[in-house]
């Protein structure tokens, strides 16, 4: 299967902490800074949407595995940025390098794997 993904791709969403994305309101956790979980959604989405452009009609991915290490506190109202990487290819298998940090700080970081999936076959 040839794509148009290559080493190096990189992509970045900006976001700011609502309380809907706290520990607190997703029941892990009792306090109010980001969650773990919604940390990690967002680092998958990130790295969706990086090769998504480059995937034929009809074709996608799918998050496999995290190797995700949570750092530091972000609070409700706090911005912070996910960055992620494309570090390698194995035919459909992709892994990326993800981190998410506020201007002063890491939050969270590490690895996280993608497979190039067929959509309608998936479905079935």
């Amino acid at each position: 299967m040839d794509f148009e993904l290559k080493i190096g791709l990189k992509h970045s969403v900006e976001r700011v902490v609502e309380y809907k994305d706290t520990a607190a309101s997703f029941g892990s956790g009792l306090v109010e800074v980001l969650a773990t979980p919604v940390m990690i959604g967002v680092m998958e989405g990130t790295c969706a949407a990086c090769v998504q452009p480059y995937l034929p009609e009809g074709h996608s991915t799918v998050g496999t595995h995290v190797n995700i290490s949570h750092r530091a506190a972000v609070a409700i109202g706090g911005s912070y940025t996910t960055e992620c990487e494309l570090i390698g290819i194995d035919r459909k298998k992709l892994t990326f390098c993800v981190k998410t940090s506020t201007e002063e700080k890491t939050i969270g970081e590490g690895t996280h794997e993608r497979f190039i999936i067929d959509v309608s076959k998936f479905i079935k």
